[in-house]
Formats: structure tokens, C-alpha cells, sequence
């Protein structure tokens, strides 16, 4: 799917920039992919991917700051200065993983959310294409 987003993209982006077709055109095309954009069902996956994209960025966030608390609470421990950095980088290396493992979470949800929001923009693309041609059809 996303190859398929990626070429739709591309070609289109190659043709407004290489075309010969002229101002006219252009404007068309640009008037075509607002009228797109300002579909219902377009900017009701944009509101969720917005929502998501809120709570989402903040497991992140949240994980590297429990893993900074964590290393700085190791590190203020009673011992000698080696025993509270060998402390230290021990906890580090502990929430590494759940440094990583937060990472990866985000980065799927978001790829997952930006294939749902492409699909629904092909789905809302396809719709208007039909309505454009049945009001053509019609003439």
C-alpha cells in the first residue's frame, strides 16, 4: 500500500512540475487537490491522525524522562563516586530497552495511522472521481 501512496505521489508531483500544459493547468490541478484535501471524510482521518499524533508523542517523552529520573536516583545513591556511576550506567542500560521498545511502539502506530489516512484518501479520491463523472455523464 504504501508503494502504491508513494507512486500516486510521485507521478503526480512529476507531472504539476514537468508539465507544458501552463498556468491554467496548474491552477486546475491545484483547485482539484484542494476541493480533495477539504473532503469530509479527508479531514476526519486528519482530526485522528492530530489526535493520535498528541498522545502518541507523549509515550516517548514519558519513557526517556522515567529513565532520566531513574539513572539520576542511581547515581545520588550512598557509595563511592565509581559505585554510584557503575549505579548509574546499570539502570541506563536496564531502560534501554524500554527506550527502544517505546520508540518502536510509536513508530508503528504512526506508520499504521499514516497507511489508515492514505487509504481514506484514496477511498475519498475514488468517490469524488465518480461524482465528477456522473455529473459529466449527465451533461
Amino acid at each position: 500500500m504504501r508503494g502504491k501512496v508513494g507512486l500516486v505521489i510521485g507521478l503526480a508531483a512529476g507531472y504539476v512540475l514537468g508539465t507544458r500544459a501552463g498556468r491554467e493547468r496548474y491552477e486546475q490541478i491545484k483547485a482539484q487537490a484542494q476541493k480533495v484535501w477539504n473532503l469530509d471524510p479527508v479531514q476526519q482521518q486528519v482530526d485522528k491522525v492530530k489526535d493520535f499524533a498528541k498522545s502518541s508523542a507523549m509515550a516517548l517523552p514519558s519513557t526517556l524522562w522515567d529513565t532520566a529520573v531513574k539513572v539520576g536516583k542511581a547515581a545520588s545513591t550512598k557509595g563511592s563516586p565509581g559505585e554510584r556511576l557503575d549505579a548509574a550506567l546499570k539502570v541506563g542500560q536496564d531502560q534501554a530497552d524500554d527506550v527502544g521498545a517505546a520508540a518502536k511502539k510509536t513508530s508503528r502506530a504512526v506508520k499504521e495511522a499514516a497507511e489508515d489516512v492514505a487509504e481514506d484518501v484514496k477511498d475519498a479520491v475514488d468517490e469524488a472521481k465518480k461524482a465528477r463523472r456522473s455529473t459529466t455523464d449527465g451533461k
